[in-house]
């Protein structure tokens, strides 16, 4: 069963998980990283989105961020 849409709450603090598929490594160095984090300005900035804190662990990746709309 797919998992229920998130909330989209403009000015609202969200906590996202990301994994990888079965605990698979999502990064397998510092250059997946980087290219990730670039990626993730490119969104960010697109898709009107704060982005508080990040961190970058092998498997999954945790964000705090706000949305600046809907």
């Amino acid at each position: 069963m797919a998992r229920l849409r998130r909330l989209d709450l403009a000015g609202i603090p969200q906590h996202v998980i990301q994994r990888g598929n079965n605990r698979q490594a999502c990064f397998f160095g510092d250059e997946d990283r980087h290219c990730y984090l670039n990626k993730l300005r490119e969104a960010s900035g697109k898709y009107d989105v704060a982005i508080h804190a990040y961190v970058l662990m092998t498997n999954h990746v945790h964000l705090l961020v706000t949305p600046g709309e809907e």
